[in-house]
């Protein structure tokens, strides 16, 4: 894409939501301010390439249950 991209456009192409592209960007030392702010071709390459190579690993979160599991045993020791 020659010239300038907007962070919506790039967003939506790299599969992502806008606030994740704004969070990147402003890593990357970016300034930008809002989903409607453009980012030179270069930058948009960067930014292509740090999602893409960081898009693998994202998704290891499920750490819920332990904390679950220790919630029902609290109000049964409040009961008399």
């Amino acid at each position: 894409m020659p010239g300038k991209a907007r962070v919506h456009e790039l967003a939506k192409e790299l599969g992502v939501d806008s606030k994740t592209v704004l969070a990147k960007l402003k890593e990357m030392g970016e300034f930008v301010k809002s989903a409607s702010s453009t980012v030179e071709a270069p930058v948009a390459r960067r930014l292509r390439g740090a999602l893409e190579a960081g898009s693998a690993p994202a998704a290891p979160a499920p750490a819920a249950p332990a904390a679950s599991s220790a919630a029902p045993s609290a109000p049964s020791a409040a009961r008399p």
